[in-house]
């Protein structure tokens, strides 16, 4: 891949889902889909009614108006561009109506947040096709410019602000889900929100991980209480310092720089390791453990039974190379003050109606707010 082509879109060869991902959030996926998946192997043959209890979600009534200018934005507010004047949900461009739905096809937002529990580390769209069995990932980069009224006006600051509102975590959703559409033309249907103190948890539970580093990884920031030292070559990492790993982008003085593209592909390597790892006879016997740290710091508008019954799906495409990883494409950076990628709206176009867009009818520019200054 040509690192300098800032239009490029960034795709790995097709594969399961969770042995090679996008970001770091979904290691925490990757346990709970393979724990739910060794459930449902192991319930016994005479309780054939356990599966019927698996069921898709109901996908979410679009709400719209004829009224409302939908390009009629607003930067002020929780309304921008994901509800009418009315306070009406727009859940897409007003000219589509639920009956222009593709048939068993589902969008979701999936979120990782920082330490802090405020800042969205990583912003994943993902869909998954129930018809043709087909999965994708769309890695929206945490420094995206976005058509918002504060600053820094970056996509990763989208969150915090819609809970600081006092919406609370949901307030951030929403908030984010109101972005979202802006710059992909619909709203996910479902959100996963991934707490990021699971990750270390999650890693120390398996053992550990097995990483490879292109370079020293030194790295010192006081102000974020972040210190990164790890040795050139093969790796052997716990949690604390797996998460470090994946949040590497550049060293202190500009020592052994991976930029963003970097960063992914290593975190493409803690997946492929978890993934590995929790296989292992020792840690399927600690499957209520991984369960339970679910439990705790994944939150979700998605049911349990219909969580297991994404599982089971994602277990149906396991050998059918079924899935593209892509990230959002961008144009151009800006360093004035803060670092900006500039997002390209006809290549998002392009990607969005290849991959996730849920709809019959293709997302076109004019549905998108984005800004490029």
């Amino acid at each position: 891949m040509d690192n300098e082509n800032k239009n490029v879109k960034i795709k790995s060869s097709r594969a399961f889902i969770f042995t090679k991902a996008l970001a770091v959030t979904l290691s925490i996926l990757t346990m709970f889909f393979t724990a739910g998946w060794l459930v449902l192997a192991n319930v016994p043959e005479e309780i054939p009614f356990f599966g019927s209890l698996l069921t898709p979600p109901e996908i979410p009534v679009m709400v719209y108006t004829l009224e409302t200018n939908d390009n009629d934005f607003s930067n002020d507010s929780l309304s921008n561009n994901s509800f009418s004047a009315n306070g009406e949900k727009l859940n897409a461009p007003r000219v589509f109506a639920d009956e222009d739905r593709k048939e068993l096809f589902f969008t979701f937002l999936i979120v990782g947040l920082d330490d802090g529990g405020s800042n969205t580390d990583t912003i994943i769209l993902a869909s998954y096709d129930g018809v043709n069995k087909e999965a994708n990932l769309i890695s929206v980069q945490r420094d995206s410019k976005v058509n918002v009224s504060w600053s820094p006006k970056k996509i990763n600051s989208v969150y915090a602000v819609g809970t600081q509102k006092g919406g609370g975590r949901e307030g951030g959703i929403e908030q984010l889900k109101g972005e979202i559409k802006k710059i992909v033309g619909f709203s996910p249907d479902f959100h996963i929100l991934v707490d990021m103190k699971a990750f270390k948890q999650i890693i120390d539970a398996v053992g550990g991980v097995d990483v490879y580093a292109g370079g020293n990884m030194v790295y010192d920031d006081s102000a974020q209480n972040l210190h990164i030292n790890i040795s050139a070559g093969n790796n052997h990492l716990d949690g604390k310092a797996a998460l470090e790993f994946s949040r590497y982008r550049k060293g202190n003085y500009g020592n052994y720089e991976i930029g963003d593209t970097g960063r992914i592909k290593n975190q493409q390597q803690v997946i492929s390791s978890v993934a590995e790892r929790i296989l292992m006879p020792e840690n399927i016997r600690k499957m209520s453990e991984f369960l339970d740290i679910f439990t705790e710091y994944v939150y979700s508008d998605l049911s349990m039974t219909n969580m297991m019954w994404f599982a089971e799906q994602i277990n149906k495409i396991k050998e059918t190379d079924a899935l593209t990883m892509n990230t959002l494409p961008t144009n151009g950076t800006s360093r004035d003050g803060y670092w900006y990628e500039f997002l390209d709206a006809d290549a998002i176009v392009e990607l969005v109606n290849d991959t996730i867009n849920p709809y019959t009818i293709d997302i076109e520019s004019s549905d998108l707010n984005i800004i490029n200054y």
